[in-house]
């Protein structure tokens, strides 16, 4: 497998030009795009009434939907699963830059609306009942909500007893009081419309990122649902032609050194069944029938529960992206790596359903450096991303550099390993016979030296945090929970302890930013 480059690397560089249609440099090109078969009207009264229904159908949402009935509209659109309080920072981040990406793509004779396709029909809870804080104590606070799993979080309804954790958990947070008062504000809004655990992630969604002018979809609500019933008909015809082309995909990644990140086994389709206890069961296709392994259906059955209950059946991982885009006229949809990863695998399912592949746009990507962590960062010399990357390397590093330590020097090994492959290159005159093994003698010599200097600047690093606790502070802010920042830590966290200044920051950058950013 392909050691040195992931799919969404070698995506970035154009390089796989036989699994995408398009890349990030064909932004005019897609841009330029038309989309006629999508009933503008029909979807934009779905998503009104789902507004109306959610509790945000205001002026500001109003003026976006009728950007969208214009015939030439079309969309950036993400998604995300319906995290905790919003999750991690980059389900907020994802929908940033796609408000960011559509005001570069707006014409007024050709709108460009961005749109948030809220997971609603996931139905793994662990991935979405937790999420983590940090106070300027920093403290780290992890909080875990008792989200039944097996169900889709749309059908799951918002308790009283998780809104009072939530505000135990911001009466806990320090901070000054205005900032927790003003997030208090945004969770209350939230969660009193009720409805669903789906609902009030939209809600803070909407509260965050509507006056940048995005849209927030669910696709369980009944009028989005019925729109997108044509689309898993057709999956229904032929249920393994769609799994099949992935499958073809998978072998082809394989054949050019990539690991595939999407398979489908024999007799899996493309589609989940909610059935009647509420369960949302893979639907297998076993000798002509359908079967969720707690019972069968025949092809008619699946037509009359879609036409009596659309929301019912929902798309698999890799269908989900056709869903979308066969119901929303996209010109890009704005993806992290592991979606990238799974769009190398459908260009064949867009076929399938008679449509194109839109344009992939990597995400940005933010690592908020409160200023104590900036300030460290700068004595050390080094970036955010190499403190997650080495984070006792950074430290260790920086400290045999102030105590003049040669020995754990890159430069020193470099020295070492120059002498070495001289000493190789002056035996081999001698000794042509000699070449190989005095090679792999330099190799196997500067790897344990290098294993060595590891060693010893990780101790220099933990006598210094035993010592300031800088190693741990970097820790809790750059890799909470050993994962990094913007994968784990909530948005929310900044705004508690900076006001909406990040919020400002973050609505300011460029589209597909990467960047290490200093709150003030």
């Amino acid at each position: 497998m392909n050691a040195t480059k992931t799919i969404a690397a070698a995506y970035r560089a154009g390089e796989l030009p036989a699994f995408f249609r398009l890349t990030p440099g064909d932004l005019a090109r897609a841009a330029s795009e038309s989309r006629p078969d999508v009933d503008r009207e029909a979807l934009a009264e779905a998503l009104r009434e789902y507004h109306r229904d959610l509790g945000t159908l205001d002026a500001h949402t109003e003026m976006l939907l009728e950007r969208l009935t214009h015939p030439a509209s079309r969309v950036v659109v993400t998604g995300q699963q319906a995290g905790l309080l919003t999750g991690p920072a980059y389900s907020v981040h994802k929908g940033a830059d796609a408000a960011l990406l559509a005001r570069r793509l707006h014409r007024e004779d050709a709108p460009v609306i961005a749109v948030y396709w809220v997971a609603s029909q996931d139905h793994d809870a662990a991935e979405v009942a937790s999420t983590t804080l940090l106070d300027h104590a920093e403290t780290l606070h992890r909080l875990t909500l008792d989200l039944p799993g097996g169900v889709p979080v749309g059908r799951v309804r918002w308790r009283a007893e998780w809104t009072a954790e939530v505000e135990a958990l911001l009466e806990r947070f320090e901070t000054a009081a205005p900032y927790r008062e003003a997030v208090r504000a945004r969770v209350a809004r939230a969660v009193a419309g009720g409805g669903s655990w789906a609902d009030v992630f939209a809600r803070l969604i909407h509260g965050l990122l509507a006056p940048a002018g995005v849209l927030v979809l669910d696709p369980l609500h009944p009028a989005l649902a019925r729109l997108m019933a044509p689309t898993l008909a057709r999956e229904l015809e032929d249920p393994l032609a769609g799994p099949a082309r992935i499958e073809a995909a998978a072998e082809r990644l394989r054949a050019a050194g990539f690991e595939p990140q999407l398979r489908r086994p024999a007799g899996a389709t493309n589609l989940f069944l909610e059935e009647e206890d509420g369960g949302r069961r893979l639907l297998r296709v076993e000798g002509g029938r359908f079967s969720t392994g707690t019972r069968e259906y025949r092809r008619e059955d699946l037509l009359g529960l879609l036409a009596a209950d659309p929301s019912r059946l929902t798309p698999a991982a890799g269908l989900r992206p056709v869903v979308q885009d066969a119901l929303l006229p996209t010109l890009a949809f704005v993806v992290g790596p592991g979606e990238i990863a799974y769009g190398a695998q459908l260009s064949g399912v867009y076929e399938g359903h008679g449509l194109n592949q839109p344009l992939l746009w990597p995400r940005l990507s933010v690592t908020w450096l409160e200023p104590n962590v900036a300030r460290l960062l700068a004595r050390l010399g080094a970036t955010a991303a190499e403190v997650q990357a080495d984070p006792e390397g950074v430290v260790g590093r920086a400290l045999a550099r102030e105590r003049g330590a040669a020995a754990a020097s890159a430069e020193r090994l470099a020295k070492l390993d120059a002498e070495l492959r001289a000493l190789a290159d002056e035996l081999g005159a001698l000794d042509p016979t000699l070449v190989g093994a005095a090679e792999r003698t330099r190799l196997r010599t500067t790897a344990r030296v290098a294993r060595l200097q590891r060693l010893a600047v990780n101790a220099l690093a933990r006598q210094e945090d035993d010592r300031t606790r800088q190693l741990t502070r970097l820790r809790r802010h750059l890799l909470p929970g050993g994962v990094p920042q913007e994968r784990e830590m909530n948005f929310l966290t900044y705004l508690l302890k900076h006001g909406e200044e990040p919020l400002r920051m973050l609505l300011a950058l460029e589209p597909g930013t990467r960047a290490e950013l200093r709150v003030p």
